[in-house]
């Protein structure tokens, strides 16, 4: 199994218009291997103090450890969101074929 470490980073998103472009842009600059949307999530969280509920989508984005700090930057220069959800769940054990395909499409 492949040493090296790598993260299924989860986002929500408003849109479709908005994941597909996040995703798009990961892929396209290899932050990302690989991006996900998922749609029909219903998302109730707090905001300024108010309770929240919206519909969103998610992005589950899979990439390298050393791609994260330029993943992250680009999705706050492109999310609508003040505050985007940018989480980092660490792959522990996986497919060596699909963690080695990872490594071979993530850059950075």
């Amino acid at each position: 199994m492949n040493n090296k470490t790598y993260y299924t980073v989860l986002c929500t998103v408003p849109n479709r218009e908005l994941a597909e472009k996040i995703a798009r842009s990961l892929v396209a600059e290899k932050l990302a291997a690989c991006c996900n949307i998922v749609p029909g999530l219903t998302s109730i969280y707090r905001w300024q103090g108010e309770i929240q509920q919206d519909a969103e989508l998610l992005l589950i984005i899979k990439t390298a450890a050393r791609a994260m700090k330029a993943l992250e930057k680009q999705i706050k220069e492109l999310h609508s969101y003040e505050v985007p959800e940018i989480i980092a769940l660490p792959i522990l054990t996986g497919n060596s074929d699909y963690l080695n395909w990872i490594e071979e499409n993530v850059q950075q």
